[in-house]
């Protein structure tokens, strides 16, 4: 019977609830047991990829064009009519499963994950997580219009990076200005949404019987593994270990610009006065420069990545009313990744295509498992897999291995992907930490004023060493403009706690890269087989939260960027 669901697109797209629903029917209505369970998962998992598939083809449809009416209309189509239907005949599956007290083969993590699900369904939540996509779908679209005049031309926000790596430092706050005013002119829009968000997610906690929403997050999520006390542990080592090296690299910033105080139009721009980096003219430059790094980090990857091209899984040039980021996701029929970006020639293209890549590679080297359930991998862990890509990349960047740059050219750019890891940490931690303040005291929250000065208690306590002098409308409005607060709840602690597992892995791979290599694809292959610490040490890292590990990553980063500053003062 499921063979008969399509695969193509198109047929995929005008599936109705009336065409699912027999499939349900037929799940339910089957005798459970040892000799049937395998089977009849198999069957279960074809009919969630298939909903899903559509779920995400109309997601990516929806953020390429946040102008299309039609699109718009699909997608709330899906949202109200099929979403609902799927959730509530899914739950019913998940119980007639976790009743028949089966335990199949290759199933021990898929069960945990089953039960903690089915423990959060609530019917009344089935509307309000269709509400929940419609309000990140309005926060996508206010950004993705947010364009402004820059030497009389209308450019995106995103386009404004060219500026900010201007020698000309008026030119970098005449940009950075006008990008902020943007932001500030939709602030009353974003506040007004932002209600809206609070609200709907404490009704959603409150309904599956949650004390707050981040307990229910935190289910939602599946971290069995640690606690929002570890994330305290972390942002406390952050603070004692990373903040004094961000110090550190900050005053050395200040001192090699000649300025007298460090602004936030100047951290973008080289420290030496050296024209930007421009690795590329052409989106299909950037393409083919990328594919042969990743031919040059394993061939298979490199492969993987030429089926995209030819497949048109690529969709990274930038233009108005496209929403900002980037981001890849997966087509579970197809087996294929899908990769967005909006990529203006500046070297931070190339850092997010390669970290894109390592997602779409974890897609490809985890489809021959067997169940859908084993490749709803750990945040964490996924973003191991495209940090740790960015990291294992990085040697083949030069024009020797079909790169973009010179030695010289690479180093410089090794050195400022290092150094805005290391800084990266820092500013996770307020975003981490300002989550949890928010689902804390969502009364509080629940007042835009409340959260600027959360925001920026948070930023003084970990951004130490920028001047923000005369910009405080600007700095306390910084929670606004991270995407991930809106959209993904919770979803940020995991960069940091994955950087410092990619981090791991690149230490590694600078005494043996084969094997480094080796293991972290072996390691993606595992899916959502093994636990997360186990994920991590499959790939050859320690999953932790202390000093002593942040430490050591810290010191391999700073050392790394002396070696690689000698280097590229050749340039």
């Amino acid at each position: 019977m499921f063979a008969s669901l399509p695969a193509s697109s198109e047929e995929l797209m005008r599936m109705s609830w009336s065409d699912y629903e027999p499939y349900y029917q037929f799940l339910l209505a089957q005798n459970l047991d040892t000799s049937s369970v395998a089977g009849w998962l198999k069957d279960w998992t074809r009919l969630r990829r298939t909903w899903y598939e559509v779920q995400q083809r109309l997601y990516v449809a929806s953020t390429v064009d946040t102008t299309s009416a039609e699109v718009e209309a699909l997608y709330n189509r899906f949202l109200d009519d099929l979403y609902p239907q799927v959730q509530a005949a899914d739950q019913q599956i998940k119980e007639k499963l976790l009743a028949s007290g089966l335990e199949p083969e290759w199933f021990r993590l898929p069960l945990r994950n089953l039960r903690a699900e089915a423990a959060l369904f609530s019917p009344e939540n089935i509307p309000l997580l269709g509400e929940e996509l419609k309000l990140i779908h309005e926060y996508e679209s206010i950004v993705g219009a947010q364009t402004v005049t820059w030497q009389g031309a209308e450019v995106t926000l995103s386009q404004l990076a060219l500026v900010y790596q201007e020698v000309d430092r008026s030119a970098r706050e005449g940009a950075w200005q006008l990008a902020s005013a943007r932001w500030l002119e939709d602030r009353q829009r974003i506040n007004e949404l932002w209600g809206r968000f609070l609200q709907l997610r404490t009704r959603m906690a409150a309904n599956a019987g949650f004390v707050d929403f981040r307990s229910y997050r935190w289910q939602k999520l599946l971290r069995f593994d640690y606690t929002p006390q570890d994330c305290r542990t972390f942002h406390s080592a952050i603070e004692a270990v990373v903040v004094p090296a961000a110090l550190h690299l900050y005053e050395k910033r200040r001192q090699r610009l000649g300025v007298e105080r460090l602004r936030p139009w100047d951290l973008e721009v080289d420290p030496f006065g050296r024209p930007a980096l421009h690795p590329f003219d052409s989106v299909t430059e950037l393409e083919a420069g990328t594919s042969a790094i990743f031919h040059a980090v394993d061939p298979q990857l490199g492969e993987y990545f030429e089926i995209m091209r030819r497949e048109r899984l690529l969709d990274l040039d930038d233009r108005k009313g496209k929403s900002p980021g980037a981001y890849c996701t997966d087509f579970p029929i197809a087996e294929r990744p899908f990769i967005v970006a909006a990529s203006v020639s500046v070297h931070d293209d190339v850092q997010t295509l390669l970290h894109e890549g390592g997602h779409a590679f974890h897609v490809f080297e985890s489809a021959g498992l067997p169940y859908c359930w084993h490749t709803q991998i750990p945040w964490e862990f996924m973003e191991v897999a495209s940090m740790g890509m960015e990291l294992l990349a990085a040697p083949y960047l030069t024009l020797d291995h079909g790169g973009f740059y010179t030695p010289a050219q690479a180093a410089r750019a090794r050195v400022e992907h290092l150094e805005r890891s290391l800084l990266f940490w820092p500013y996770m931690a307020v975003v981490d930490a300002f989550q949890h303040w928010v689902y804390e005291n969502p009364s509080a929250a629940s007042q835009p004023q409340s959260c600027d000065l959360a925001w920026a208690d948070l930023w003084a306590r970990f951004m130490p060493g920028v001047d923000w002098g005369g910009l405080e409308e600007e700095l306390r409005t910084g929670w606004q403009r991270k995407i991930h607060i809106h959209t993904e709840p919770f979803y940020y602690v995991d960069y940091g706690l994955a950087l410092l597992g990619a981090t791991q892995v690149w230490r590694n791979a600078l005494s043996d890269q084969a094997g480094a290599v080796a293991a972290y694809r072996r390691a993606l292959a595992l899916g959502d087989t093994v636990t997360l610490p186990e994920l991590f040490s499959a790939a050859g890292a320690r999953f932790a939260f202390d000093a002593d590990v942040l430490g050591e990553a810290v010191a391999l980063i700073l050392h790394t960027v002396e070696e690689l500053e000698n280097v590229s003062a050749q340039e």
